[in-house]
């Protein structure tokens, strides 16, 4: 990879606005001005477990739906209560707790002036103004194997290490975490901290000429911990930097070689993908929703946990086409180690022993947050984890993974939907009880039947079923045929003729997508979830004509409510959806004000905009909130540009804009086993390969060419500008232009 470089100038103000470093377990960020620079430290499995909400038998779907009914809010507010709801001295849910800063003072004379991170190779260079206006320069670099050690070098007049107990004035306290004990030596200080329930933790620093050695430790033993740091040599600033080298050399040679025409989007490739490599690498911890970039001054938002309704989805989504397989390993991993808590859910939700359901907010143990009751009840979120589980089959190969672990998990899964589906009286399958993710909150008409966010899902997990039963050599279930005969695509609202002005055709009631039965898009919504049929599921045929006036009318409702609620993730899901919708400009515009309104100015990336005028998520005046899930996913939605699959159809460039010059990628890869190779330049295609790294037919819709596709003998030539042709493990098609 060619080297690339991140750049801003202090101040830096706000810890969300620092430069980044991480290791999939720790996270820094360095922020400041004027002399003082702050380090501030976070980890990602740093978790109060105490407090959530076990599934118990009062959480079963009979009594929900009844309740529901009778609009009775005391009853579901007491199905969902936190178990340690009102307990003095204890949290309400478990959460993610800061670690601790450390405060460094500039020389005499000295001030900071910018930073430049090298994604490349993991350095961080801090560069200040001098007494007579040279330059001079602090370097940092994160071990990112050893994981706990981070080394500082440059001109320093003192530094000051701060813990989170006290940073976070009163908060730990006020949940009977303990205060933490200094300790020191003479060329160092830090802190130890016990916790109540989990392994305790400590931040030390010691200094060895112009060399600051920092170290974070975990034990149960506080004195244990407390030796570990008094004892601790001084760290080696070249064995690191030959780790770091070696470490990020690896990763972005693994990652597809990809250029771009747009500078703004060029920054968000590139240093999302470095922020990718820094909180997902297989060694770690599972990322949540900051990674593990947390504050260090308090509680971090929704306690930093994992959101499974679109949040953790997207924080993994560039690791299919970023050729980094491995990293979603943990993620997985997690959520196999839940499973005699995942079919306790089902039992105890819809009565049956081989379910499994996955609520939408949990900690890294899966426990339920608990109160929001429409996220518990969306078992969307476990179809959505166990298509991700086996799109990376599909991806990489990984048959036996499939056999293994991921088919049982999907049947899983699929259980709970088949007890949720009643069977009508004309035979069709319905959703009695389902709900849009956070559409109306957590109000008691916040649900409905058939909502098109789980029809899609359920249908892609019947698609799956089917499709990894043939390669396994298994039986089907005939339900999953059942649900794709009898269940809705999406639920379908309006049953008037259309009016000829396009303007006003969903105005008059014409057929669209809804959210649930009955419901149509009211106002402007973050979730795009009634149109995951189209993105992520893919259970829509956009080239099939019964679809296309109900397309059209759902695709104009969506453009005429607007973005005024939407949050800085909506923005790439929102590309991905023009990016399938034949709108590539509106692609690379969606990911452009991502940039402009929802980073922050050191390029963090925020759930809220930046300034206020564009959305009402700005307007509230609460604390910054970063989040990773917009980072991701605008990763992932400039890899659509280049690579999509729609209905089992390789689709190739069709997010590029036509303005872009010399646009292209190297080997990404695409369902089915396929490794994608092109060029293109003003909107049309230079060079295409595709190659098989396993046996399979490939279906390919042909992008527009220089010229004209020079195609091989054995391409059968479909309708609607596609092929279809069989490559064998190895063999690549290499399309010319002529």
């Amino acid at each position: 990879m060619r080297q690339y470089i991140v750049s801003r100038e202090f101040p830096l103000p706000r810890i969300q606005t620092g430069a980044v470093l991480g290791n999939s377990y720790l996270g820094v960020l360095v922020w400041g001005g004027e002399d003082t620079l702050n380090v501030s430290f976070g980890c990602s499995a740093l978790w109060d477990h105490r407090g959530g909400m076990e599934w118990s038998p009062k959480q079963n779907l009979e009594d929900i739906h009844a309740a529901l009914l009778r609009n009775d809010v005391d009853a579901i507010k007491e199905m969902f209560r936190a178990d340690t709801e009102d307990v003095p001295g204890q949290p309400r849910r478990p959460s993610l707790i800061p670690v601790g800063r450390a405060v460094l003072r500039l020389k005499a004379g000295r001030t900071l002036r910018r930073f430049e991170l090298r994604v490349t190779d993991g350095l961080l260079s801090v560069f200040c103004a001098g007494p007579g206006g040279e330059e001079e320069k602090l370097e940092f670099r994160l071990d990112m194997e050893r994981k706990g050690e981070l080394i500082c070098r440059g001109k320093i007049d003192s530094f000051e290490i701060k813990d989170s107990w006290t940073l976070s004035k009163g908060a730990l306290e006020s949940v009977s975490i303990p205060a933490p004990e200094r300790i020191s030596r003479p060329d160092g200080e830090g802190f130890v901290n016990a916790l109540p329930a989990d392994e305790g933790f400590g931040l030390f620093c010691s200094r060895r000429g112009n060399e600051l050695s920092f170290r974070f430790a975990r034990n149960r033993d506080m004195e244990v911990l407390k030796r570990e740091f008094l004892g601790s040599a001084p760290l080696d600033w070249g064995a690191l930097e030959k780790e770091n080298t070696r470490w990020w050399n690896a990763y972005w040679q693994s990652v597809p070689e990809t250029r771009l025409d747009n500078p703004d989007l060029e920054e968000l490739y590139f240093y999302g993908l470095y922020k990718f490599g820094a909180m997902t690498d297989p060694s770690g911890w599972p990322a949540g929703l900051q990674g593990p970039w947390l504050e260090d001054d308090g509680f971090p938002p929704w306690s930093g946990d994992y959101h499974f309704n679109i949040n953790i989805e997207m924080c993994y989504w560039p690791a299919f086409r970023a050729n980094r397989p491995e990293n979603l390993k943990p993620v997985f991993k997690m959520l196999t180690d839940w499973l005699p808590k995942l079919r306790r859910n089902a039992k105890y939700f819809v009565g049956i022993d081989d379910g499994i359901m996955l609520p939408h907010a949990v900690d890294d143990r899966g426990t339920c947050m608990g109160g929001f009751w429409a996220g518990c009840i969306d078992h969307a979120c476990a179809a959505w984890m166990v298509q991700m589980m086996y799109d990376y089959c599909d991806y990489y190969s990984d048959e036996k993974y499939l056999r293994e672990v991921v088919f049982d998990f999907m049947k899983g899964v699929m259980r709970v939907f088949q007890e949720m589906l009643v069977r009508k009286e004309d035979g069709a399958l319905e959703l009695p009880v389902s709900i849009s993710p956070e559409y109306r909150g957590s109000a008691m008409n916040a649900w409905g039947a058939n909502s098109s966010f789980q029809l899609a899902a359920i249908r892609r997990l019947a698609e799956n079923l089917i499709a990894a039963a043939g390669i396994l050599g298994e039986a089907c279930d005939p339900f999953w045929q059942e649900v794709l005969d009898k269940l809705p695509a999406a639920c379908i609202c309006g049953d008037k003729e259309p009016e000829a002005d396009p303007r006003i055709v969903w105005q008059e009631g014409g057929p669209e997508i809804g959210l649930w039965r009955g419901v149509v898009l009211e106002e402007s919504h973050r979730h795009h979830s009634h149109l995951a049929g189209i993105c992520p599921f893919d259970t829509i045929d956009l080239e099939d004509p019964a679809w296309a006036e109900i397309i059209a009318n759902t695709r104009r409702r969506w453009i005429d409510r607007g973005m005024g609620q939407w949050s800085g993730w909506s923005m790439p899901w929102a590309s991905m959806l023009h990016s399938r919708l034949d709108g590539p400009e509106s692609a690379e515009l969606m990911l452009e004000i991502f940039k402009h309104t929802f980073t922050n100015e050191g390029g963090g990336t925020l759930h809220d905009s930046t300034y206020k005028g564009f959305t009402l998520m700005g307007e509230w005046g609460r604390r910054e909130i970063m989040q990773m899930d917009g980072a991701m996913g605008s990763v992932a939605a400039i890899q659509d540009m280049f690579v999509q699959s729609r209905r089992g159809v390789l689709h190739v460039g069709a997010g590029i804009p036509k303005r872009w010059h010399d646009s292209s990628v190297r080997a990404m890869p695409a369902p089915g086993g396929f490794r994608v190779s092109c060029r293109f330049d003003r909107g049309k295609c230079f060079e295409l390969e595709i190659a098989a790294t396993r046996d399979n037919t490939l279906f390919l819709k042909l992008p527009p060419p220089e010229k004209a596709w020079l195609l091989p003998g054995k391409a059968e030539q479909l309708p609607g500008g596609k092929i279809r042709v069989f490559l064998k493990k190895g063999e690549t098609l290499a399309l010319k232009s002529c």
